[in-house]
């Protein structure tokens, strides 16, 4: 993540503000370092959803970042606290971070993504991959929708033999992943090396195939297809 002065230029809180949740106290110690280190803010760091939802309440931050299981079951406490939030905090972009690849909750936290500011669900080996991290933040608190790859694999994978994701070419398919992870155009084109108009093309094959309708904001694009891998 760029420094404070550089979210400024870039279209970021000139310092971002954020609430972390996490019930390990080692990592959540570690979380709270990283993020100062990238010239974050953090206003408060818990290790429950009561609590996180308390704190969201009195600082309204930039940015949630929260585990999908908290105490008191270790269940999915993180991810309803983070479902309350984009309800009653709609400026707020939310960041779950989940040990496993768990389409349940990644299903019903995407069920909210048109709703409010980003939103985010990575796995918590990404943390450890400072790059990847920071750029999932940066995103996330900038209004993109950012799912981890692996995610959006089994999400992809998921699907029955008559859905008409099936009919997306290999490229296309590799398209749609990288917009779900929250790439714009320009970033498409430079991960699969093609031109940006070779990334319009297969876009729009995408949303024909799909029947979903076309839109030249990006962001909404990312949404609606994100909807569409949701649908059984």
């Amino acid at each position: 993540m760029s420094q404070a002065g550089n979210h400024a230029a870039s279209g970021y809180p000139e310092v971002m503000r954020v609430v972390l949740a996490e019930d390990s106290v080692l990592l959540r110690e570690g979380l709270v370092r990283l993020l100062e280190e990238t010239g974050a803010q953090v206003c408060a760091a818990v290790g429950d959803g009561e609590a996180l939802l308390l704190a969201v309440a009195e600082h309204v931050p930039d940015l949630l970042i929260t585990d999908v299981r908290m105490p008191p079951l270790h269940r999915d406490e993180g991810l309803r606290a983070a479902i309350d939030v984009r309800r009653r905090f709609p400026s707020v972009a939310v960041l779950v971070l989940s040990q496993y690849v768990e389409l349940s909750y990644a299903s019903e936290l995407l069920a909210g993504a048109s709703n409010g500011a980003g939103l985010g669900y990575l796995l918590k080996d990404r943390v450890a991959r400072f790059a990847d991290f920071t750029d999932a933040i940066e995103r996330v608190a900038a209004g993109a929708t950012v799912i981890d790859p692996e995610v959006i694999s089994a999400l992809l994978t998921n699907r029955g033999a008559s859905d008409p994701i099936n009919t997306l070419s290999p490229r296309e398919s590799q398209v749609l992943e990288l917009m779900a992870q929250g790439l714009t155009n320009a970033g498409i084109a430079k991960s699969l090396v093609v031109s940006a108009g070779a990334v319009e093309k297969h876009i729009s094959a995408i949303f024909a195939k799909l029947g979903l309708h076309q839109s030249t904001d990006d962001h909404r694009r990312v949404l609606a297809v994100l909807s569409f891998l949701q649908r059984n």
